[in-house]
């Protein structure tokens, strides 16, 4: 439990995001210190799905300071950036506290109070860096309470074996929904359901192009120029070998989504129906703001506008690693670097009075 020493900086969340703010904190001298609710390393990773694959190299998937190290495969797994990022924290001896759930923050004119079920901690500033996994997203669909079938999260799927010779529907055209759908339909019978017909990357086009092409186009608006380049998305399908051998095998075809949920099934557009024993839902994440509530920084949609990832409401907090809205590409192991350094960089220039 905390005593009540004030400190320049908390950083709420121990997971990418927290280690890379605590990687330029430490380099920066700041008294800092970092709660994390997990009772392990490794933030959401240790709890993706067995056979997760990166859809870029080791080495573009790297926190500041240290390079992630090589893997079999080029593609690291889920538990290569495990041990990464928990063998990263101990390398620079990060001040974290586990578990912390901290369960809100009051401003004062002393400064930010956080309250965590272990404790009070004092801020001089503040940095939620509590990403978005603990909120899983699953969309509004007519009768889904009626279903009588299975529904998982990605964020809880874990292999198919558990799904074998079952009738099952993947939800989401992102990377997750192919990566996943590729290893459930060797052992069920799968139909893919996607909003808009996926966007396939060329095979040449890996995550360390994706990523490069992303920089180049954050470089291109800094300068004010237009970027020379394809509009691919970090959202876009990376065709990871798992993912092209899906392919070979002609199943990478998705139907549009289905009308509503009966308790046997589906309901498609045109009136058919189909049984289902289970439903992935691979449609990501929203961010979990619910400890900033009494700060009064939240918008009406459970949002928190900011400037360079700086509360426009609270000038003691900065947001960091939600997404492209805190910084391009820092939801990412591999765009979380150059948004902590500038949070960073900014508290710095805060704690002296500084104009950021």
């Amino acid at each position: 439990m905390s005593g009540r020493v004030l400190r320049d900086v908390v950083v709420i969340g121990g997971g990418q995001s927290g280690l890379a703010a605590g990687y330029f904190l430490r380099r920066g001298g700041v008294d800092f210190e970092i709660l994390d609710a997990n009772d392990r390393p490794g933030g959401a990773w240790p709890d993706a799905w067995d056979s997760l694959r990166l859809f870029s190299p080791a080495s573009m998937n790297s926190l500041p300071g240290w390079p992630m190290p090589p893997c079999p495969g080029g593609y690291p797994s889920r538990d290569h950036v495990v041990d990464y990022l928990t063998q990263y924290e101990q390398r620079y001896s990060l001040p974290i506290q586990r578990p912390v759930r901290v369960r809100d923050i009051l401003g004062s004119a002393e400064g930010l109070t956080v309250r965590t079920d272990r404790g009070t901690w004092l801020a001089k500033t503040v940095i939620s860096a509590t990403g978005g996994a603990s909120k899983p997203y699953i969309p509004p669909y007519s009768g889904r309470a009626l279903f009588r079938g299975r529904q998982v999260h990605s964020s809880d799927y874990r292999s198919p074996d558990e799904f074998e010779g079952q009738r099952v529907l993947v939800v989401g055209g992102g990377n997750s929904g192919a990566q996943i759908l590729a290893e459930l339909s060797k052992v069920a019978d799968t139909a893919w359901v996607t909003r808009q017909p996926p966007r396939f990357l060329p095979d040449e086009v890996t995550g360390r192009v994706l990523f490069e092409r992303a920089s180049e186009r954050v470089r291109a608006q800094m300068e004010g120029r237009k970027p020379d380049l394809a509009e691919e998305s970090l959202g876009d399908i990376v065709m990871v070998p798992s993912v092209r051998e899906a392919r070979d095998l002609d199943v990478l075809h998705s139907v549009r989504p289905f009308d509503r949920f009966v308790s046997e099934g589906v309901v498609w557009l045109d009136g058919a129906r189909t049984a289902v024993d289970a439903i992935i839902w691979c449609t990501g994440f929203r961010p979990n703001l619910s400890h900033l509530a009494h700060l009064g920084v939240l918008t009406a949609d459970s949002h928190v506008a900011v400037e360079n990832g700086r509360s426009t409401r609270e000038p003691r907090l900065w947001l960091l690693g939600y997404g492209n809205w805190t910084g391009a590409a820092s939801a990412t192991l591999a765009g979380i670097t150059r948004s902590a350094r500038d949070t960073v960089h900014d508290i710095q220039a805060h704690l002296v009075g500084k104009r950021p």
